[in-house]
């Protein structure tokens, strides 16, 4: 793209609080782990906007609001109220959604980038979702589903700080990140957990005044956000080098074929037609409250990190060990145990997140402690470890039954490694005659011998000294 024109980006983020039940009544909360598999099951009068239904605000609901704030470092409001968002949608029905305008949960606030640079954060509120659409390409029908109507979602809206798809990824990233960690939201973006709306105008080089905006509607995957964030910058510049208005719009992204389309004229605050609700008072938030819930907000991924780094782990492998909430866990209950940070960072890394599917991890942070000491105490080879971690995945078993039945704990004595040393160099004449050539890969190929006679019971360390000493 030309480099005369300034990329402005915003971003509404809409992320499912994991609260036991929906925002307005006491219907399971999908986005808590409640069962779906029946389309309309957890519905009641209030979610499905039966008339005189009354809602009662979810206090559990308002809270983690109030924490997902103070993880941005947000200033929370001491009054909220909520409004009627008016517009029609075949999944929303009451024909509006109960959401906040003037008195939002948090204000302010932010994420300051690895390159320094600051994306504040206007705001953070809390609203209801709406139900979901199932398409039947097939019958061609449109069906609704309600089980998702009433979640608790809040919205976090950013200022437009933002200037490229890069910097975008990065935000959201860490704000998945912090909202996962702090136990507001779990953020499966697959599922719909956490969505996000992009705001993209184009102005010219240094000018104050943005350009028309665009808006790109739920986007539910990081790559998405970066590929239709690029698409729609070099859309809207062809425009304008062709002399052409962009036009104030809202569009869908294909991510399929990688192109955006017009849905609608992009709607003003006025076309909402927001009114408070009469249903609902004034919620006052006390000093006090925020100093109850404060004391429940855990430490984040990059406090986390920070600590890492500061007990001698590498930048890399704290950025590692903090990518998943579980991992972070588990790294920190083993640590407990094994207090030698970077040899059992290693032992995750290496050998633990081989064998996990997105992060499943199916061994102790006990069982893997036991195993490394065993090794540390040279009772087992580590051949022998990573055998015994196959055999105990995604089981209760003890390493150490699991070494001794499988006779990895009976070391072979230093008199029995020589021996097998001296027959393997009287039958592989030819190897030890290219010692002098290549002496590792010959020692290797003795000491591998060595192991595979003894069934990995033999000190690695003590048979690489008498394969030397044999053969210097």
């Amino acid at each position: 793209m030309s480099t005369k024109y300034d990329v402005v980006i915003g971003l509404e983020i809409h992320a499912e609080l994991n609260t036991a039940t929906k925002i307005f009544c006491r219907c399971a909360n999908t986005a808590g782990g409640a069962d779906v598999s029946e389309p309309n099951r957890n519905v009641c009068p209030t979610c499905m906007g039966m008339p005189g239904a009354l809602p009662a605000v979810n206090r559990m609901a308002v809270e983690k609001s109030i924490l997902a704030g103070m993880a941005f470092g947000c200033r929370i409001n001491d009054v909220v109220m909520f409004e009627r968002k008016h517009y029609f949608y075949p999944d929303l029905p009451s024909g509006y959604q109960l959401t906040q305008l003037e008195r939002p949960q948090c204000l302010g606030g932010g994420i300051t980038l690895s390159t320094g640079k600051l994306i504040r954060l206007n705001r953070i509120h809390l609203e209801e979702d709406a139900g979901k659409l199932v398409h039947d390409e097939v019958r061609g029908e449109t069906l609704v589903d309600l089980n998702r109507a009433g979640t608790p979602l809040i919205e976090m809206v950013t200022e437009p700080d933002i200037s490229n798809a890069a910097e975008a990824v990065e935000f959201l990233e860490e704000v998945r990140s912090r909202l996962v960690y702090s136990g507001v939201a779990d953020c499966k973006m697959e599922e719909g957990g956490m969505r996000c709306d992009v705001n993209i105008s184009l102005k010219p080089a240094g000018a104050k005044k943005f350009g028309n905006r665009v808006e790109m509607k739920n986007l539910n995957s990081f790559k998405m956000v970066a590929r239709a964030i690029e698409y729609e910058t070099k859309r809207q510049a062809k425009l304008l080098d062709d002399g052409k208005a962009v036009a104030v719009q809202t569009r869908k992204w294909n991510d399929a074929s990688g192109i955006s389309t017009p849905m609608r004229g992009k709607e003003q605050e006025v076309d909402y037609r927001y009114m408070p609700d009469p249903d609902q008072l004034m919620i006052r938030i006390t000093d006090g409250d925020v100093a109850r819930i404060k004391k429940t907000l855990p430490k984040l991924a990059h406090e986390l990190r920070a600590e890492f780094v500061a007990m001698g782990l590498p930048e890399y492998d704290a950025d590692i060990l903090t990518r998943d909430k579980d991992l972070t866990k588990f790294f920190i209950n083993a640590l407990g145990s094994y207090p030698s940070a970077k040899p059992l960072a290693n032992w995750i890394m290496t050998h633990v997140l081989a064998r996990a599917t997105n992060y499943r991890i199916e061994i102790s942070p006990v069982q893997l402690v036991s195993i490394i000491q065993m090794v540390d105490k040279k009772d087992i080879s580590q051949k022998n470890a990573l055998e015994i971690i196959d055999e105990i995945w995604g089981t209760e078993k003890d390493p150490k039954k699991v070494a001794k039945d499988k006779g990895f704990t009976n070391k072979v004595a230093a008199g029995e490694i020589e021996a097998i040393v001296v027959e393997l160099m009287a039958t592989n004449e030819k190897a030890v005659a290219d010692y002098a050539e290549g002496p590792d890969k010959v020692v290797n190929f003795f000491m591998g011998q060595v192991m595979k006679r003894t069934g990995g019971r033999a000190d690695s360390v003590v048979v690489k000294e008498i394969v030397v000493e044999k053969l210097s």
